[in-house]
């Protein structure tokens, strides 16, 4: 969904007209979530996708009519084995996707405000009323579970469909020793931002993290420019307080949703010592994730990263 909702708008505002189609309802282990959705231009442009690219056709085709009619619509497709196989799942099913005219049953200013949330990072969601069409944003207090688990969907009352928009997940690494290396490159494969900290330039060095962005600023500074908010986790490796301290202070004044920090049981103690000294409170400090990482007995550095991340999502997921 990244930039969908802003290019229907462009699309709209620039007078070609636009739609937006929107998946509420689909069959097991789908190619496209329910949540994904494809801008279709008055001139055929596309630009997402709520497919593998079985049913998108017949989208663009409904989604013009819609355009000409001025008329939102519920689509449903039965996808043959044939076609579900060719998008890599092992049986057919149901689709159903929503599309609305940019303009007319989703109005213009409501479109807006979606993309200036998404812009500014603020979580909001789209609920719309199925049979009367009427719609408008939501905050996310009023969808906590939705949005801590990234799950759009109809509500018990079967018409109301709630589309979460949250912002894209970050994660800051702090300090480039070995267990960054793999942690860097699950993390992306998990959907995260990922940027590496290191003010140790020979560590934090782009021929040890190929293709990986990294900041040599003290991690105080990088944090602040990275902007830590509740879709954002901090990571901090290196157990020396001089570069953990300032990430750990900064990320406590924060309210980023996970803070873990390597080092063993005593180290963590004169952590605490050091954090209580500075004014931290107690119920602040419980926040830190230490030693890091889930215990499933992880000995190498890939498999530390692997219990970072599944603390991580354990986390994200649960609260």
């Amino acid at each position: 969904m990244k930039d969908v909702a802003e290019i229907a708008l462009h699309w709209h505002r620039a007078g070609k007209g636009a739609a937006l189609a929107t998946v509420v309802e689909t069959w097991g282990s789908a190619p496209r979530p329910v949540g994904s959705q494809l801008a279709i231009s008055g001139a055929a442009e596309i630009e997402g996708s709520v497919s593998g690219g079985c049913v998108e056709g017949a989208v663009v085709v409904e989604a013009m009519d819609a355009l000409e009619d001025g008329r939102a619509r519920m689509l449903e497709f039965g996808v043959s084995d044939d076609e579900a196989f060719a998008v890599g799942l092992a049986c057919g099913g149901r689709i159903r996707v929503m599309v609305e005219p940019v303009g007319k049953t989703l109005a213009e200013d409501t479109l807006a405000a979606l993309v200036e949330a998404r812009a500014a990072r603020r979580g909001v969601a789209y609920v719309v009323d199925t049979e009367s069409w009427q719609g408008g944003l939501k905050s996310r207090e009023e969808y906590p579970h939705r949005f801590r688990m990234d799950r759009s969907g109809f509500e018990e009352d079967g018409k109301t469909f709630v589309a979460v928009h949250n912002p894209p997940l970050r994660m800051a690494v702090v300090g480039a020793v070995h267990i960054a290396q793999p942690l860097m490159q699950m993390a992306r494969l998990a959907g995260y931002d990922a940027t590496l900290i290191d003010p140790r330039e020979t560590f934090g060095a782009q021929a040890r993290f190929p293709d990986e962005t990294i900041s040599n600023d003290w991690p105080d500074a990088a944090l602040a420019e990275f902007g830590l908010d509740a879709r954002s986790c901090v990571v901090t490796l290196t157990h020396d307080p001089k570069i953990d301290d300032p990430a750990i202070e900064t990320a406590l004044a924060s309210d980023v949703f996970y803070l873990g920090s390597l080092g063993s049981t005593r180290t963590h103690a004169k952590r605490v010592e050091r954090l209580l000294g500075k004014g931290f409170a107690e119920d602040q400090i419980a926040r830190i994730h230490a030693p890091v990482g889930l215990d499933i007995g992880a000995k190498s550095p890939a498999e530390i990263a692997i219990s970072i991340m599944a603390e991580i999502t354990q986390r994200l997921r649960q609260g």
